[in-house]
């Protein structure tokens, strides 16, 4: 049974990623919401099925005894793997984080930045839940003051929506999940959304057209740090992309985001195989 189990949530962890394909998404808050539901929903309930299978033991009268063992080792092995990635994660992070801050410190307008030596314009929020910006001279000399305030706003948006916190978390289940169908399509979804939502964010706090100006210029930029511990105001990598978020910023008419509770109830759907438990003889 706990062999059946595991496999019937695994074809329903595909299904989810497959079905997200199919979906015809018209606006911005709907993309928001089934992506990010379909992108945590398979992992969530790979994860509490694995938690009941080891809870439940290798061994029961509904198993057969290889079954038991083969399903409970499994379990083991996908929350082992899954720990080692952020163990991972966590120590690459920790390196990008001191290598940040040994840049020196400057003052923008009021801002304090991380001045980066590179001569192409790059802008970055850098590190967890309280984050660096980190600006390349590059950036500087390029943009000029009215340019750099919209870059600086489209930054302060990462901040407030703590975005490289949640796509640390997001990032580690990108690498564990990256074998789950659409992974890497449903996560370069999900990043030009952040900067969509970003973008309207700045846009609101100053010109829109200075905003998409400015992307224009630093559209270019060569990454430097890695997406999941960044939050870079030309997070592009796609040619079509540009387009979107251009189109996005000079045609916005719905907030992208406005989650409310009720709309985390799936998460109680991905309880769900906890419930096996009770009932395990």
């Amino acid at each position: 049974m706990h062999l059946t189990m595991l496999l019937s949530i695994l074809g329903l962890a595909g299904g989810l990623r497959y079905a997200w394909s199919q979906m015809a998404l018209d606006t911005w808050r709907v993309r928001w919401y089934w992506t990010m539901t379909l992108f945590l929903l398979p992992p969530l309930l790979l994860f509490t099925t694995a938690i009941a299978v080891i809870w439940m033991g290798p061994q029961g009268k509904m198993v057969g005894t290889w079954e038991g063992w083969l399903s409970y080792f499994l379990s083991i092995g996908l929350l082992s793997v899954s720990i080692l990635w952020l163990l991972k994660l966590t120590w690459g992070a920790g390196q990008i984080l001191q290598r940040v801050r040994t840049y020196p410190i400057a003052d923008l307008d009021g801002t304090p930045i991380r001045l980066l030596d590179l001569d192409t314009p790059y802008s970055a929020q850098i590190g967890l839940w309280q984050p660096e910006l980190v600006i390349s001279q590059g950036l500087l000399i390029t943009l000029g003051k009215e340019h750099q305030a919209a870059v600086i706003a489209h930054e302060r948006a990462h901040y407030h929506y703590r975005d490289t916190f949640y796509f640390f978390w997001l990032g580690w289940v990108r690498q564990i999940t990256a074998w789950l169908p659409h992974t890497e399509a449903m996560w370069q979804e999900l990043l030009i959304l952040r900067e969509i939502r970003a973008d309207r964010w700045a846009s609101a706090q100053t010109d829109p057209l200075l905003v998409a100006e400015a992307l224009l210029f630093v559209v270019q930029s060569t990454p430097v740090f890695p997406d999941n511990l960044c939050a870079a105001f030309s997070q592009i990598t796609k040619p079509n992309r540009l387009d979107r978020r251009i189109e996005a910023i000079l045609t916005a008419t719905e907030p992208i985001e406005c989650f409310k509770l009720w709309s985390w109830a799936w998460f109680l759907f991905a309880l769900l195989p906890l419930l096996a438990v009770p009932f395990h003889i």
